[in-house]
């Protein structure tokens, strides 16, 4: 197991109907298949909020303000490549219209129903806090 660090950000994105939204990830990339929530890794120099308000608008084409990020929790989790530490942040205000901008599969999904949906290791535990929260 490594101990380098990478630092990635997720967003659950939760509806009016208090649904969260999923994205499948490429076949062709790690962990190709698996369902994750939206967000991706910290640029160097970037601060987390700026690299999800950015992975936000290239993923999904939505615009979203800072202070409509509400830092939830983290998750830790060792994988043989490197160490993932991510915060995840829950948003529920946004500007325009969520669409699948890298060609990924979405689904909105009520959080009792999470874990009908393979994630990647470090997201598992998040199904169990984002249905209690909501």
């Amino acid at each position: 197991m490594s101990n380098r660090i990478s630092l990635v950000v997720a967003c659950a994105l939760v509806d009016g109907d208090n649904r969260v939204l999923i994205a499948k990830r490429p076949a062709d990339r790690h962990m190709g298949g698996l369902w994750e929530f939206p967000g991706g890794k910290v640029n160097p120099d970037e601060l987390p909020e700026d690299a999800l308000i950015r992975e936000l608008f290239e993923e999904l084409g939505i615009d979203v303000t800072r202070s409509c990020l509400a830092p939830l929790t983290f998750a830790s989790h060792g994988y043989e490549e490197f160490h993932l530490l991510m915060p995840l942040y829950v948003c529920r205000i946004w500007e325009g219209e969520v669409e699948p901008k890298e060609g990924q599969e979405l689904a909105w999904v009520r959080p009792n129903r999470l874990n009908e949906y393979d994630m990647p290791p470090a997201d598992e535990p998040l199904k169990a806090i984002l249905r209690d929260l909501l």
